[in-house]
């Protein structure tokens, strides 16, 4: 069966907007938590002066955390107009909200003037794209001449992924339409960057999927009827990965490129 792209991007705005994914995922809703986002935000080399756009932002506390390391200003850009409000509301309880914004809007339209920013964080959100090459295309637009790129994002084979892991709820946990690390660094060379780092973070996605793991576990003594079917289909998913991350087929990786 062919998934619509439309029918993906409406399942993940919702998901990753939910409290179900606060609870499984954490604040950070990605492998490596907030201490990758430290690394790729130092990766950007820019000065409290700057405008950094992070592209994908979800609950917001990437945007916030490089506003509070780098002094500067930060726009956060996400397909759910309930994550954007969220995010937003922490901004204000974390007293950045001065220098931080959160707005609905489509990575692939970004809503950004070109040449704008002088850098884009990009975590765990390429692989949800449905035309990769075009939000590649419009991160490049919106940065301006020499401003770098600091993406994260799961990787995988896709022609080695098993049937589980190519079904609506994997493209919803960013497995299903994931790319090889290299070719993920290829697709920015491709938009005219120049890749400076492409690094292997598999240790990180790991160590998320213990933490899902265990929570998923917790909510097991709590739940009955359709929800406690729902749970095990997520353990169903979760031992996919599991053995996918084991052989190689799946991963978590960084790049990092300039315009």
């Amino acid at each position: 069966m062919t998934i619509a792209t439309g029918d993906v991007r409406t399942c993940c705005a919702t998901a990753y907007a939910s409290e179900a994914a606060r609870y499984l995922l954490g604040d950070s809703f990605h492998p490596g938590g907030l201490e990758l986002t430290s690394d790729l935000v130092r990766a950007l080399r820019v000065s409290a002066s700057a405008v950094v756009a992070d592209v994908a932002s979800g609950p917001g506390s990437s945007a916030r955390l490089a506003a509070r390391q780098l002094g500067c200003a930060v726009v956060g850009l996400d397909l759910s107009p309930e994550s954007a409000r969220a995010a937003q509301e922490g901004a204000l309880r974390e007293d950045v909200a001065d220098r931080v914004h959160f707005v609905a809007a489509d990575a692939e339209r970004l809503p950004l003037p070109d040449a704008s920013v002088d850098g884009v964080l990009c975590e765990c959100a390429l692989c949800l794209f449905g035309d990769k090459e075009r939000a590649m295309r419009e991160i490049v637009r919106v940065l301006r001449p020499g401003a770098r790129l600091a993406l994260s994002d799961v990787t995988a084979s896709p022609d080695r992924l098993p049937s589980r892991l190519r079904q609506l709820d994997a493209h919803v946990a960013c497995l299903a339409h994931a790319s090889p690390l290299a070719d993920i660094a290829a697709l920015a060379e491709g938009a005219g960057m120049t890749v400076e780092t492409v690094e292997s973070r598999d240790g990180a996605a790991h160590a998320m999927l213990d933490q899902i793991d265990a929570r998923l576990r917790v909510a097991r003594l709590f739940v009955a009827g359709p929800l406690a079917d729902r749970l095990e289909t997520g353990r169903e998913l979760l031992a996919a990965a599991r053995t996918a991350l084991r052989e190689g087929t799946l991963g978590y990786g960084v790049v990092i490129a300039r315009r």
